[in-house]
């Protein structure tokens, strides 16, 4: 039976990858999308994720498109629900099966976290006409998968790492890769103007720096930004990072935790004159000494980029640690632990308070320590 599922995935043309939740989870998918590419190169590949992932396009080599879609079934989408007019109810889905449809894909691979149900985009791959599709299931799929792949993943302790799980997937109809490491492609121009942006902020030519992000969607995977300041502040102390410069960085919408974190500080702190892309976020990153970051997109683009981070890991989720990259994942204990919740319903948020500033900046010493040494 493997070899004649892997015969069938050997011989399509058009793949339509899904993934359709955060930027992180995009790219902890990268390694399992490099496996799709290496195993078919002929292949066109498309990935079907959430609006605002286009940005990703030039630094995915292995994907050739990227359509964005808001499904009503993932949480920012649900979101948006109450906005649609009631006469355009689902013509959002209709426009995105017309489209698919059009398209000839001969197969889809849907990747989900263990908590999502695969079958509503499945359904719309069945409607668009794609003879071939994969997931994980905990329910029979029956017709509307090609090939389903038994969930067992559990949000507990000892679980699956989330890119081992999509690796899992495609393993499951043939497709490998032989580097299992996050991919994201830095460009050239992202790395002048992040040089341009970081002198404007103030850093001296050739001066070292640690970049530190407090933001994150969710405010229980938020570290105190006072707490964040603290931590800068012992990080200049520290004869391993006295060189450095602290850099600060967040969206747009997370200058005040910024504005608060550096307000506590005694030591100057060096801040961007405006958000950066995500391009140049990522070349940042890539220039740093090191990253100190909340559980979000940045750690992961860390991990991509080969540079050392400090996690401060909020025990909403065990999965998604930072993978194959030099790292420091901070928690204190908790009863509540892998609650997976947007906000701590405790109250207390202890998994994130109770982790002392000089552990932060502790962390981050010994890390560059052991990456130099």
């Amino acid at each position: 039976m493997d070899q004649e599922r892997h015969r069938r995935w050997h011989n399509v043309r058009r793949v339509l990858l899904v993934r359709l939740d955060n930027l992180g989870d995009v790219l902890m998918s990268t390694p399992a999308f490099a496996a799709v590419r290496e195993t078919l190169p002929w292949a066109h590949l498309t990935l079907l994720a959430a609006p605002g992932t286009e940005a990703l396009r030039p630094h995915l080599d292995m994907v050739d498109e990227i359509v964005g879609f808001n499904a009503s079934w993932m949480k920012a989408g649900a979101a948006r629900l109450d906005q649609e007019p009631a006469d355009l109810r689902g013509e959002a889905e209709r426009h995105l099966v017309r489209r698919l449809s059009r398209a000839h894909f001969d197969a889809a691979i849907v990747f989900t976290v263990c908590t999502q149900s695969a079958l509503p985009a499945a359904l719309l791959c069945r409607m668009a006409g794609i003879p071939l599709a994969v997931a994980h299931v905990r329910e029979r799929a029956y017709g509307l998968l090609s090939d389903e792949l038994p969930d067992p993943d559990v949000v507990r302790d000892g679980m699956r790492h989330e890119v081992q799980r999509q690796l899992d997937l495609v393993a499951h109809v043939g497709l490998f890769t032989r580097d299992d490491r996050l991919r994201f492609k830095v460009l050239p121009k992202d790395r002048l103007s992040a040089a341009a942006a970081l002198k404007a902020a103030g850093l001296r030519p050739g001066q070292p720096y640690v970049m530190v992000h407090p933001g994150a969607s969710a405010p229980s995977r938020r570290y105190a930004p006072a707490a964040f300041g603290e931590a800068a502040d012992l990080m200049r102390s520290d004869p391993a990072l006295a060189d450095a410069a602290v850099l600060f960085c967040a969206g747009g919408s997370e200058q005040p935790l910024i504005d608060e974190a550096r307000a506590v500080m005694r030591f100057p702190s060096l801040v961007l004159a405006k958000p950066p892309s995500l391009g140049e976020l990522a070349a940042l990153i890539e220039g740093a000494l090191v990253l100190v970051a909340n559980n979000s997109g940045p750690v992961h683009l860390a991990a991509a980029v080969g540079t050392p981070v400090v996690d401060l890991y909020a025990l909403t989720n065990p999965q998604h640690t930072p993978w194959r990259v030099a790292a420091r994942v901070l928690s204190h204990d908790v009863p509540c632990r892998n609650c997976q919740k947007s906000v701590c319903v405790q109250g207390h948020h202890n998994c994130l308070r109770l982790v002392a500033p000089a552990e932060v900046a502790g962390a981050a010493a010994r890390l560059m320590e052991e990456v130099v040494t």
